[in-house]
């Protein structure tokens, strides 16, 4: 089996779709422990919920740990709502937590406690959905009422019912574009059909604002799942057969056009092990933001370290220690407090501001270093000395 192998390039010979809502409508009425990975949760925003949304609601891990106070935030597959509610806690009044998924029974049983939550954290501010994650614009609730009033009993009914659904999403999307701070899953973007999943990651990019972010939890494998593993539907089901080889999981970020792809959590033993093959519980996450001009304002950034030098998403090097000239956009990237890089570089500004629209292009094609005159000025030539007899404190001073 080669390097570029994946589960990707195999079909299952059952209607994974089917299989996966067959198997979460199960999981609704009564617990599943088997599509349950072992996860612990911060207790405090446990203690409000419902004894039966917390047995009845499945993951692999724990993406709720990275969202802040007033983001608006994106649960797909959000099943019986778990870690929506613990988000609104997390988020606060001036937040917003929006559940998807595609179960009715899930639905309802999220649904069910809205009002009970609401009361106890003095607030409602968690909406559930019905959408699949993979087609974050078409609302399913209304699709089935046009469904209801216009059903399908000829080809050009068939049609006026697709373009329909393209006018939804147009008109009417569900999750607009370009809307959310943060997309989080945890344990569903394996339960997709191969072909969707490429579709799946774009929209994740699509309804994220610019400087959003996404925070995954799913299961990956160290190897691709054999053909007998894709075609067993109680392995798709549970989280198994549909797991992304963990190399081609960060790639799809990546091809989606994130940048600062990372993994913030990596189990530390395999959650099960099939036909040698190793299935783990990992956290992503993700950052949108790098598309735009580059533009020249005499900016730079020194990288920290501990490396010698680092390779960024746009295969951009940046040498350890060294003032590497930088436009506009990636100043911004690397020196956002929000963002993934601030920790391990130093920002660099011009002394003489350059307005954006007085700002030229700036060639993003090449790594080069900042001539220390270009920030300061080609005329700077101030003498400055320092009254102090001493260069710096008793403390400062090794």
């Amino acid at each position: 089996m080669t390097d570029t192998t994946t589960n990707e390039q195999l079909t299952a010979n059952y209607n994974i779709e089917n299989a996966v809502l067959e198997r979460y409508q199960a999981g609704a009425q009564q617990v599943q422990p088997a599509l349950c990975c072992p996860t612990e949760y911060e207790e405090n925003y446990l203690d409000i919920l419902p004894q039966e949304i917390i047995q009845k609601d499945y993951g692999c891990g724990d993406p709720t740990l990275y969202i802040y106070p007033g983001e608006t935030v994106v649960d797909l597959g959000s099943g019986a709502g778990k870690n929506c509610y613990i988000i609104a806690q997390k988020v606060g009044a001036e937040g917003q937590v929006i559940g998807v998924d595609f179960n009715d029974d899930m639905l309802g049983l999220a649904r069910k406690y809205q009002d009970k939550i609401a009361t106890k954290i003095g607030f409602k501010n968690t909406k559930f959905v019905k959408g699949k994650i993979q087609d974050l614009a078409l609302d399913l609730d209304i699709v089935e009422q046009w469904l209801t009033a216009n059903p399908i009993t000829s080809i050009d009914a068939l049609a006026a019912f697709e373009s329909e659904c393209n006018a939804l999403r147009k008109e009417q999307p569900l999750i607009p574009d370009n809307s959310v701070d943060v997309v989080i899953s945890n344990c569903v973007l394996n339960l997709v059909r191969p072909q969707d999943k490429e579709k799946l990651f774009s929209e994740i990019y699509r309804v994220l604002k610019r400087g959003g972010r996404a925070v995954i939890s799913d299961i990956v494998c160290d190897e691709d799942p054999t053909p007998d593993i894709i075609n067993d539907p109680e392995l798709w089901s549970g989280c198994i057969a549909g797991a992304f080889r963990e190399d081609v999981f960060l790639k799809m970020f990546e091809e989606a056009g994130f940048y600062g792809v990372e993994i913030l959590k990596r189990q530390e033993k395999p959650w099960q092990v099939i036909d040698g093959i190793e299935f783990n519980s990992v956290t992503v996450r993700a950052f949108k933001g790098k598309e735009g001009e580059c533009l020249e304002r005499n900016q730079a950034v020194i990288y920290k370290g501990p490396w010698k030098k680092v390779v960024d998403d746009d295969g951009h090097t940046l040498y350890r220690g060294q003032r590497m000239a930088v436009c506009d956009k990636n100043f911004k990237i690397y020196t956002d407090q929000n963002g993934p890089y601030h920790q391990d570089f130093l920002p660099v500004e011009p002394y003489t501001d350059i307005p954006l629209n007085l700002a030229k292009q700036f060639n993003c094609r090449r790594s080069k270093n900042r001539y220390p005159k270009e920030t300061k000025g080609l005329d700077y030539r101030v003498t400055s000395v320092n009254d102090n007899t001493e260069c710096c404190g008793p403390s400062d001073c090794g």
